[in-house]
């Protein structure tokens, strides 16, 4: 059984994935699916998910700072409902607060997308 969990940083125009090890409690960006309104071109995800074979997704929620739920934290939910239905893989959402300001801070991050999922999954891998 694999041991490869994908995470995803959820955007309506790009989402961020990256993929990290149960194990080393590590993970990689892997790239950036186009979105158009929230919904991922399908055909670029399939490929990932194929190639990786994640035992399961983790998803950023983004909640407000003071923990209040937004209009975005409800669509990335959908999200994370879809990929689980579409791929038969549990899908478990987990909250990414400040992840995207820390992954603007990493400089040497060509894609920021998909190093803000890396920064998701590994906080979500070491919980």
């Amino acid at each position: 059984m694999t041991s490869v969990i994908m995470g995803f940083d959820f955007g309506t125009t790009k989402i961020g994935i990256s993929v990290g090890q149960v194990i080393t409690k590590t993970a990689t960006p892997v790239g950036t699916v186009i979105a158009n309104n929230g919904i991922p071109r399908w055909t670029e995800l399939d490929k990932l998910v194929f190639e990786w074979e994640p035992l399961s997704f983790v998803v950023g929620l983004p909640i407000n700072m003071d923990g209040s739920v937004s209009q975005m934290s409800k669509r990335a939910e959908k999200f994370s409902r879809r990929i689980s239905d579409r791929y038969k893989i549990t899908s478990e959402m987990f909250d990414e607060r400040l992840t995207t300001f820390e992954a603007r801070d990493g400089q040497n991050a060509s894609d920021i997308d998909s190093f803000a999922a890396k920064l998701i999954l590994e906080s979500w891998l070491r919980k």
